[in-house]
């Protein structure tokens, strides 16, 4: 399991916010970097601080800080989506940090522990979302609806243990929780499998503004059926 690129965002306009106050641009567009990259946890929430240098989020609404400090996406999947849509995608396509070789994203349990290179290590927090900037940026009408059936999200990590990773470097896993609720699993209870909100509530490692999500989802569907 290894690192095949890191990848920083080129900051851009972003003509496809819509309704998300973004400032106008976006860093979706990521690209492979050479060398050393220095990996931070973010110190301010709602800023854009990431936690790889050189990157930063705009739509600081909805994207950066502490439980969205490095996303990761497999290149396996990126090329089972070349397949799928007959277009090449290099790393950073999906405005991923971390290209991964070798690692299940999608199967990570929610908390679990990676080792990258001799010091790092993230912990795996949440799945990826997709929305219309990510829309935008494929240039697909539907494509979200596309990204979520398949349910390869790509996972989110916070920063544990701060460093410096190139691409290369060995990924380990260190810690498994026991409870084993996948970013693959969170990401259908989420977008498209209700019946799975109740699993998420005591999953610790889970963001609480997640959990919230689940306990209003699940409130609001008692009611209904009260209704």
């Amino acid at each position: 399991m290894k690192l095949l690129s890191v990848n920083v965002g080129r900051p851009r306009p972003n003509p496809w916010k819509g309704k998300q106050g973004t400032g106008g641009r976006t860093g979706i567009d990521k690209r492979p970097v050479e060398g050393p990259v220095a990996v931070a946890a973010p110190v301010h929430e709602g800023t854009g601080e990431v936690g790889l240098a050189g990157d930063r989020a705009y739509d600081v609404a909805h994207h950066g800080g502490a439980d969205q400090a490095v996303y990761a996406y497999a290149r396996e999947d990126l090329d089972g989506w070349q397949r799928e849509l007959g277009v090449p995608l290099a790393n950073g396509a999906f405005g991923e940090n971390l290209t991964t070789c070798g690692i299940d994203v999608n199967g990570a349990v929610i908390g679990e522990r990676w080792r990258v290179g001799a010091e790092v290590v993230l912990e795996v927090s949440c799945p990826r979302l997709p929305c219309a900037t990510f829309q935008g940026w494929m240039g697909r009408n539907g494509w979200n609806r596309e990204f979520t059936r398949a349910g390869l999200p790509g996972a989110y990590l916070r920063v544990i243990t701060p460093g410096e990773i190139r691409a290369g470097d060995p990924v380990v896993v260190v810690h498994r929780p026991a409870h084993g609720v996948s970013v693959g699993h969170t990401f259908r209870a989420v977008m498209t499998e209700a019946k799975l909100l109740p699993s998420l509530l005591d999953v610790a490692e889970l963001p609480e503004n997640v959990r919230e999500l689940a306990r209003k989802r699940i409130e609001g569907g008692k009611a209904g059926a009260g209704g």
